[in-house]
């Protein structure tokens, strides 16, 4: 293996410039973490930018069995010009439709037959990123590994798991709003 640097970056799936931090885990294919992905505009306005930044980790979980290769799709889309603005159209369309991209219990239904091709097809049709050639970038698991390292690193094995200054809270929750979030992260419960 080359210990030489990759020629292409991948966008730190951030939002924000605040001193306040905001971190989540989510899997991709994970309801709960769908529905604490769709709350982060809404925080991030509600909080104001300058105030709060907002960081996606990628937890991959092995039940979720596409859940490796969506996790590649993310990280691949934020190499493109669309940098994390493509990655998070890439998330979205996942989460918007999460049996084109999740298995019946588990284990079964119509995506047992679906190969990884197909399923990056399915993801750029879905999304409207290309990411194909970027999927296949050596190295890219580089990247990959930096999530689930920071992700052990931090005790995290759940998604969506959150932590706020570096810190787990586990008082938050999916359900949560964005109002009860800010609360949390600025001192106000």
């Amino acid at each position: 293996m080359s210990d030489t640097k990759p020629d292409w970056s991948a966008a730190p799936l951030t939002w924000g410039t605040g001193p306040r931090s905001f971190e989540l885990f989510l899997e991709p294919t994970c309801p709960y973490s769908a529905r604490a992905f769709g709350k982060l505009d809404a925080l991030l306005d509600l909080a104001g930018p300058e105030n709060l930044q907002i960081r996606i980790w990628l937890q991959s979980q092995p039940w979720h069995l596409f859940s490796g290769i969506i996790c590649r799709a993310i990280v691949a889309a934020s190499t493109g010009p669309g940098g994390k603005r493509a990655a998070k159209q890439v998330m979205a369309a996942v989460f918007a439709d999460r049996d084109a991209f999740e298995f019946d219990d588990h284990r079964s239904g119509p995506n047992l037959d679906t190969t990884p091709n197909q399923l990056i097809a399915r993801i750029e049709q879905a999304s409207g990123v290309a990411i194909a050639t970027a999927f296949q970038l050596p190295g890219l698991e580089r990247v990959i590994k930096q999530h689930t390292r920071y992700a052990r690193q931090n005790g995290i094995h759940v998604s969506p798991t959150f932590l706020v200054d570096g810190l787990i809270d586990p008082s938050l929750s999916s359900g949560d709003s964005p109002q009860d979030w800010t609360a949390a992260i600025f001192g106000n419960r």
